[in-house]
């Protein structure tokens, strides 16, 4: 039986509801955040609540409860469900209002809490590689809705991932409104080309923690990283690509758009840093129990 946090109370999961006049609901007028918790101890929680506030301030939402009470929500919604490894979604809501836009309608957020047991994203696909494939819809313009929002409207990446689907891709690869590579429909994109690390700066894309955390753990190797503009080309020629993210952790990808990068197998340069990233997520993090 799974137990959902909302509004402070721990409810069955078939009995957690919010209402239809929720404009979390009605319009994706929402933040959240995508945290994983290993062996008993949650990755960067403290990372993933300061970039779940900041999405909210971004959109002039008040989240009801002090960082500080989200942390510890979190940790009793997995005490409850007994849970050692587990995806962790946190939600915040503009909460019940009008049939109106005007945010201003709804009085109260609410607060929403999901955790689940979580097992490898794309399965055998970490030890074989991804496909990816390019899609016509565009990221979201920065001065229409920053990416770096984590908004409950995830309409343009599931577009994304719609096309990727159709076109037989594993993941979608997005263009920014200037024809340069952006990101996946839910990871950051890198790419590898004579030893060093390239990908495209968080401007376009969202600042992903698992990102960072690449970048951390590839400089800690005395491997170079560079934030640049990136192309087609750029990607069609690498030598190794992968993509990170808090769902997919760190995923190599073998092919895009048919085009086979490198030999074809996940790289050298990547395997390092998934061994690595591997090592660490069972070594740091906030304990669940005790």
């Amino acid at each position: 039986m799974t137990y959902v946090y909302i509004d402070g109370d721990y409810v069955h999961e078939e009995e957690a509801s919010v209402s239809v006049f929720d404009h979390g609901l009605l319009y994706g007028d929402g933040v959240f955040e995508g945290i994983r918790a290993y062996e008993g101890k949650v990755f960067k929680l403290e990372e993933h609540i300061d970039r779940l506030y900041r999405s909210a301030k971004a959109i002039k939402l008040d989240i009801p409860i002090t960082k500080k009470e989200m942390n510890q929500a979190i940790i009793k919604t997995l005490q409850k469900n007994e849970l050692k490894n587990a995806y962790i979604r946190p939600l915040i809501t503009r909460g019940v209002g009008s049939l109106g836009l005007d945010p201003q309608k709804c009085p109260k957020p609410t607060v929403i809490i999901i955790v689940q047991e979580w097992d490898a994203m794309y399965g055998d696909l970490y030890s074989q590689g991804l496909k990816a494939v390019t899609v016509a819809v565009r990221r979201n313009s920065i001065d229409a809705l920053p990416p770096n929002i984590k908004s409950l409207n995830y309409l343009n990446n599931i577009l994304a991932k719609i096309e990727a689907n159709v076109k037989g891709g594993d993941e979608a690869i997005f263009l920014n409104q200037q024809g340069k590579i952006s990101e996946g429909s839910g990871d950051n994109l890198f790419i590898i080309q004579d030893n060093q690390i390239y990908t495209p700066p968080a401007l376009n894309n969202l600042k992903g923690i698992t990102r960072k955390t690449a970048i951390d753990i590839a400089k800690n190797k005395g491997i170079e990283v560079q934030e640049t503009d990136l192309g087609l080309f750029d990607i069609y020629t690498a030598d190794e690509i992968f993509v990170t993210g808090t769902a997919a952790e760190i995923a190599p990808i073998v092919k895009v758009d048919g085009r086979q990068i490198g030999d074809g197998n996940p790289g050298k340069i990547t395997k390092k840093l998934m061994d690595k990233f591997k090592e660490i997520t069972g070594e740091i993090g906030t304990p669940i129990y005790g």
